[in-house]
């Protein structure tokens, strides 16, 4: 009989996570934070020095939100910080490949995302309305990427992502870090908001 195979990671806190029954003692926002800032956003096809990190992109996501929800609770704003969370694990595939995947993809993305917020003082599963909220502000966080470092035209960038407001996007412009200081400043951010809950 074959022996089962291997269905968790060990992280670099020591913590084992099993990606088919996450538990929210075995996440550590180090490992989340530090794993986040080595994984590239659009399969690493941007300009710069540097990959542009979903690291990079949560935090870019997490202040977009803030501008368009300045009303919103911290936890809200936590949750938009931590929206691509379970990539640290199980890495940043691109919508086509998603697709691909099938519906399997998403029920992972699920169990880790509930398993985080968990951990981290927030539901298991935050409000709809919330979750739109934050997936607005990921669009726009998808032009900027892609006008200012993906080489899509504006108008290709209207087309896929929606045209955002002015005054949302108003003197944000995505300058690439290496990926410690992009990890510090995730790990920053995340203790800063959890304080606030």
């Amino acid at each position: 009989m074959a022996k089962p195979a291997r269905a968790w990671q060990r992280m670099l806190s020591g913590r084992r996570l099993d990606l088919l029954d996450p538990t929210p003692v075995d996440i550590e926002i180090e490992d989340i934070a530090h794993g986040l800032a080595f994984v590239a956003r659009w399969n690493g096809q941007t300009r710069g020095d540097f990959p542009y990190s979903v690291a990079e992109h949560s935090l870019l996501v997490e202040e977009i939100f803030g501008r368009m929800q300045p009303e919103s609770p911290p936890r809200w704003r936590l949750a938009a910080l931590l929206h691509d969370a379970p990539e640290y694990v199980i890495g940043d595939m691109i919508s086509p490949v998603k697709a691909a995947v099938g519906p399997s993809y998403g029920a992972l993305d699920e169990r880790l995302t509930a398993a985080i917020h968990l951990r981290f003082g927030l539901p298991a599963q935050i409000p709809v309305s919330v979750k739109k909220q934050i997936k607005r502000a990921d669009k726009v966080s998808a032009w900027l990427e892609a006008t200012q470092i993906a080489g899509f035209s504006e108008a290709e960038s209207n087309k896929f992502f929606g045209k955002p407001k002015p005054e949302v996007i108003d003197g944000l412009r995505i300058h690439l870090r290496p990926p410690v200081e992009v990890r510090n400043s995730f790990t920053e951010r995340h203790t800063t908001l959890l304080a606030r809950l």
